[in-house]
């Protein structure tokens, strides 16, 4: 076989490899990290999507969203402290409070951009797009809570690097249990996704989760 046949053959199988999901852990058990892990989760619980209409020659949304899962919220915590200059005493109050608020809902940070602004603003009357978080059996959850962040600052800017002067930024708050009592994405659900729909198309970001799923937050926390 040729030197170009072997790439051809190499070349999809390589591309395959590099988009496979990545899956990450739901389970709330003690973390141990340091400032400089930071990035790292960060980039774990971060997805991006770019949608493109080919009939219309133009692009339609470019999204990139963050779950502050219980792991996030660590490792963001321990991040801020060390920049903030905080004690133990004043990360541990702020840890303990943000793992408490992860046991009532889920919350993404967004940013994204459209080929119209105001149509891209998902908070306006004039929004193209309604947003849902949706589970492998297809059902659906709609926000409490929509904040748009209309002047991002530096803490904005630095711990979330998507946030850019061409996209608009977005809190996205979401309960972790529907009214109904049953939960937004269940005990061992192997993905969730957070989507954008409407007359414009459908954009959805993937968190693909370890088998086992997750488990009910502990009470108690030994903060590190």
């Amino acid at each position: 076989m040729t030197r170009w046949r072997w790439l051809a053959v190499l070349l999809p199988l390589v591309l395959l490899g590099g988009c496979a999901a990545q899956t990450i852990s739901l389970r709330p058990r003690a973390r141990a990290f340091t400032a400089t892990d930071y990035e790292r989760i960060y980039e774990a619980w971060t997805r991006t999507e770019d949608d493109f209409a080919w009939s219309r020659m133009r692009s339609v949304l470019h999204v990139t969203g963050t779950f502050e899962s219980w792991e996030f919220r660590w490792a963001y915590v321990v991040r801020y402290a060390h920049d903030y200059g905080l004690g133990p005493d004043e990360r541990d109050a702020m840890l303990r409070a943000s793992l408490d608020d992860s046991r009532n809902l889920h919350r993404f940070f967004v940013t994204l951009a459209g080929e119209d602004f105001r149509q891209s603003n998902i908070t306006g009357r004039e929004s193209a797009w309604r947003v849902m978080l949706v589970d492998q059996d297809g059902r659906t959850t709609t926000p409490v809570g929509i904040e748009r962040i209309r002047r991002p600052g530096a803490v904005e800017s630095t711990y979330f690097p998507s946030v850019t002067v061409h996209r608009q930024a977005f809190r996205v708050v979401f309960p972790v249990t529907r009214d109904d009592g049953t939960p937004t994405f269940p005990v061992g659900a192997p993905f969730v996704l957070l989507r954008f729909t409407g007359a414009l198309g459908t954009v959805d970001l993937r968190w693909d989760f370890e088998s086992g799923g997750q488990s009910p937050p502990p009470e108690g926390v030994n903060q590190r």
